[in-house]
């Protein structure tokens, strides 16, 4: 190494170690707290509105038997979501992590307000894709903080507390949920988040530090391509269906749009192999195995942690006539036992192999689910459903954490943000797919068990459905409930080739900090080896 390039480094080192946040000193933890309760809101706001659904196609779309309607309250949440986290993450690394998750957090909190104002379904899907917006910008610097912050040996706990905190939305969101909507309607799902994010926003103005920024190019033509991708491919899913896989509009049909998208994609991904300056997605980051599989695994739980809610609740609400509190109380055994579990969880991955974890998590997630499936007819009593409530928490305990922790335990820390971004992006991605795919799936599956249902003059409104019609969207739904449970197995399958990470040092941490560019200790040769 020349002298020059000697000075220069050493430069950096100071600078870097020089950060306030960086510093070896520093407690993060109680950073860490201000940014779950961003992340808390985030979560609660899904379960939230998977509880509400029926009650929300009630009021705005009381006239259809299609279902397609108003899961785009999630998918355009979803889609709008998963779109911008490739750059927000990057963003994060420019502009600095704080500044992008309070954005972030103003936004998410002002599109609740809208949410909750709105009169129309179509005034609430465009406000919930605002509030996608804004929880793009949100997400990734969490994440990001937590891995320029915790070292490598000590992530697992953090991330046990990020898991943990999926486990209480889990409680909160649908029993919140459930008595805002049986008591005030459906409007207070999104108006509950207002106090919650000026908390929020508060705590973490105070508690979280600024950290070091780090220069970068921004790739337009790569945002235009993957959110062009993306929207053809979801739409296509989405609308499938409803268009009865043909015509959309003149020569555009269902399957057409779809493979634009995967072209579209394709086209993507060879841009960003191809382009000389710095990459939307940086393909480097997939060289180290770990990343890549546990990107495979998020995306399938994404897939089935969104898709899985849906059919469960209808059938729930609908076909045995539980209120919207009623039906969150049969998901207290789920948030517990991940609530409980998940700090453990993650100390645990710590001092072991991830798979130990993972294999196990998912698949008794899928065995959760089928569990679910075998359960849902008319003549089940409903404290039975409280079983595979208990077996899918434990589930989740074992695959947040433990996926998040082997994801990020390797990042540079120069690209903490672009890593955090592409991690969360798969996580979505899979969400919007599972959320359309599902739409989809029910509906293929009423028709099948209730023929001419989408034609039918009345709509699926609140209350219990008539008994003739029970057994057969009983069916549909248990029916339904299935396609989660094989995707899952999907990712248990993936994570068998997980590596396990080489154990580190807090000092050796710290020095790799000290060189920017330098890969996470305990994982550089395992990102050589992959």
């Amino acid at each position: 190494m020349t002298e020059p390039t000697t000075r220069a480094a050493a430069s950096a080192a100071r600078k870097i170690t020089a950060a306030p946040s960086d510093a070896p000193g520093r407690n993060p933890w109680p950073a860490l707290w201000a940014l779950v309760i961003g992340f808390f809101m985030i979560l609660v706001d899904t379960t939230i509105v998977s509880v509400a659904n029926p009650a929300i196609k009630a009021a705005l779309d009381p006239t259809t038997n299609n279902l397609d309607n108003v899961v785009w309250v999630t998918s355009a949440y979803l889609l709008a979501y998963a779109v911008p986290l490739l750059i927000t993450g990057r963003l994060g690394d420019r502009f600095g992590p704080k500044n992008l998750y309070l954005t972030g957090l103003v936004v998410f909190t002002l599109a609740s307000l809208g949410c909750g104002l709105s009169n129309s379904l179509g005034m609430l899907i465009a406000m919930r894709a605002v509030q996608g917006l804004g929880a793009a910008l949100l997400t990734p610097q969490t994440m990001a903080i937590i891995t320029r912050t915790f070292p490598p040996d000590k992530r697992g706990a953090a991330m046990g507390l990020w898991g943990a905190t999926s486990g209480v939305a889990m409680l909160v969101g649908p029993l919140a949920g459930g008595l805002l909507v049986d008591g005030l309607g459906w409007e207070w799902i999104f108006f509950i988040n207002l106090p919650v994010g000026v908390i929020g926003f508060v705590l973490a103005w105070i508690l979280v530090p600024k950290l070091e920024t780090h220069p970068h190019r921004f790739d337009v033509l790569g945002v235009v391509l993957s959110a062009v991708a993306l929207f053809l491919i979801v739409f296509g899913l989405q609308e499938g269906e409803k268009f009865d896989w043909g015509v959309i509009w003149g020569p555009i049909t269902v399957w057409s749009m779809i493979i634009a998208g995967v072209v579209v994609l394709a086209l993507f991904l060879w841009q960003q192999a191809k382009t000389k300056s710095e990459a939307l997605v940086p393909l480097t980051l997939f060289r180290d195995r770990n990343f890549s599989v546990a990107n495979i695994g998020i995306a399938t739980v994404g897939f089935t942690v969104t898709s899985m809610s849906l059919p469960l609740m209808f059938f729930i609400q609908l076909a045995r006539g539980l209120t919207p509190t009623e039906s969150a109380l049969l998901l207290v055994p789920m948030a517990v036992a991940a609530g409980v579990l998940s700090p453990f969880a993650g100390k645990l991955l710590d001092r072991t192999d991830p798979r130990f974890l993972l294999v196990p998590g998912l698949v008794a997630a899928a065995a959760a689910l089928v569990w679910y499936s075998s359960l849902m007819n008319a003549d089940t009593p409903i404290w039975m459903f409280l079983f595979p409530s208990a077996l899918m928490g434990i589930a989740n305990a074992g695959m947040w954490g433990p996926l998040a922790t082997t994801a990020t335990r390797n990042l540079p820390m120069h690209q903490a943000g672009a890593g955090a971004g592409i991690y969360n992006t798969t996580r979505v991605i899979g969400s919007v797919l599972g959320s359309a795919a599902i739409a989809t799936f029910m509906q293929s599956r009423l028709e099948a068990n209730l023929p001419g249902s989408a034609d039918s003059s009345s709509g699926f409104g609140t209350g219990q459905l008539p008994a003739m019609v029970v057994p057969g969207f009983s069916a549909a739904m248990a029916q339904s409930i299935l396609l989660p449970a094989a995707v899952i197995l999907v990712g248990a399958v993936a994570v068998l080739f997980l590596r396990r990470p080489k154990a580190s040092s807090t000092s050796d941490w710290h020095a790799a900090q000290a060189t920017p560019g330098a890969p996470a200790a305990s994982g550089a040769s395992d990102a050589r080896d992959a």
